[in-house]
């Protein structure tokens, strides 16, 4: 099968960037606060799961995913089109969420796309390829939003919710464009065969974080339990699997506190739209240039205290990013540093969920390790919205306090590990580990 599809995804890749930031932007031009942001983000969150769980069942059972593949692009273009033409914030809440459901929805069976057909020892190799594709293709978005931004402000001279709703359009022609060139490289559907129930195994394994969780923490790709036996994981549960899932329901909801009434917090403070497109594609961009030095340190160092020490880097970035208001210069390298760190976090999480589960259960792990992340991202994001409603400082004060929480409960994780002493659980901490 030619490869030519994902470049049709990085086409829909840019649009779903795009859209990442100026849907929220263009909900605060409507009208709406911080607490409106946080069911927005929520609502997203809540919507990429089933996306992700009932096509992707339905397309590796069946083998017909060039119409899930296609139908999924379809509603994102669609979604975009509706926020670009209507001015009711309820609207665009459903609208918003019908394009992260269609996301979740294509993510699983691309990912299925990428590896049928390929020998088992380039299954990875192509999964990280179509994850740069994505993550290239979201931080371009971010790009062309601020492109867009400026041009249509500074040299047209339209309005901000004129230039916003501008975005949307760009947003979804991208995303249907590359929906027209996938169809025109995907397999027919009666060239399609259900994958092998080991390939599906391996899929979920082999899942990744990319750059999109950098400033998006309910990338669908993480919300795979397809092939959740849950009786079987509980038998398996081991108590360090379970104390490290306590720290991620922390930070997770420590990062969506913080992300959820960014963007309003970035306009009270003097930013217009294309400085915070500015400032995410920084983030982005961060992220995806740190990935390679984040598997080294991971690699190198003790996984536990790489993995603290991003929280603990992480939690002081949320705080100065509000203590320094509108200043740009120094807004700019603390984005980078969240881009950063959130590298470190993404492969160090990994490798800890992967380690501490058994061998057994260790898909499972990931995809409930993916569940809570998504969950507890939406539940902070409704919190802090709520509090930043009250006073900002309150909702990123939240934000650091809870990823600060995390970190804590790592630390407690390594000391009980180390006091047990455990061979099981030890191989944690041991930097030759291959797992």
């Amino acid at each position: 099968m030619s490869e030519r599809w994902l470049y049709g995804w990085g086409l829909a890749s840019i649009g779903l960037g795009g859209a990442s930031l100026i849907v929220p932007l263009y909900v605060v031009s409507l009208g709406g606060g911080p607490a409106t942001l946080g069911v927005l983000a929520a609502a997203a969150a809540v919507a990429g799961a089933p996306g992700a769980l009932v096509v992707g069942r339905l397309a590796d059972r069946t083998g017909h995913r060039r119409g899930y593949v296609l139908g999924s692009i379809g509603v994102v273009a669609a979604g975009l089109t509706v926020v670009a033409s209507v001015d009711s914030i309820p609207v665009v809440v459903v609208a918003n969420a019908a394009i992260w459901f269609g996301f979740a929805a294509a993510t699983p069976v691309l990912t299925l796309l990428a590896v049928v057909g390929a020998p088992e020892a380039e299954w990875s190799d192509r999964i990280a390829r179509l994850n740069e594709w994505q993550g290239v293709g979201w931080a371009l978005g971010l790009l062309v939003g601020l492109l867009v931004v400026v041009g249509g402000e500074r040299l047209l001279g339209l309005g901000p919710t004129t230039v916003q709703r501008l975005v949307c359009l760009v947003c979804a022609a991208s995303t249907g464009a590359g929906g027209l060139v996938t169809a025109g490289a995907l397999p027919a559907e009666g060239d399609s065969v259900p994958a092998p129930r080991r390939l599906r195994r391996a899929i979920r394994s082999a899942a990744r974080f990319g750059v999109r969780g950098a400033s998006f923490p309910f990338t669908p790709v993480r919300t795979d339990v397809r092939g959740l036996h849950p009786r079987r994981f509980i038998r398996r549960f081991t108590p360090g699997l379970a104390l490290y899932f306590v720290a991620v329901v922390l930070a997770f909801a420590g990062f969506g506190a913080f992300f959820a009434p960014l963007p309003a917090y970035l306009g009270t403070v003097g930013f217009g739209d294309d400085t915070v497109f500015g400032l995410y594609f920084a983030l982005n961009a961060g992220a995806a240039v740190f990935f390679g030095v984040a598997a080294t340190l991971v690699s190198r160092y003790e996984v536990t205290l790489v993995h603290v020490a991003s929280l603990a880097v992480r939690a002081t970035a949320l705080a100065l990013v509000f203590v320094a208001g509108g200043a740009l210069l120094t807004a700019i390298p603390l984005f980078v540093v969240l881009g950063f760190t959130w590298a470190v976090i993404a492969v160090s999480a990994a490798t800890l969920v992967t380690r501490l589960a058994p061998p057994i259960v260790r898909g499972e792990a990931l995809g409930v390790y993916g569940a809570l992340s998504a969950v507890a991202g939406g539940v902070g994001s409704v919190v802090s919205g709520w509090l930043a409603a009250i006073a900002y400082e309150y909702a990123f004060a939240f934000a650091g306090g809870l990823v600060l929480a995390g970190a804590a409960v790592v630390v407690v994780l390594r000391w009980r590990v180390a006091g047990e002493g455990t061979s099981t659980e030890r191989t944690v901490y041991s930097v030759d580990s291959t797992e």
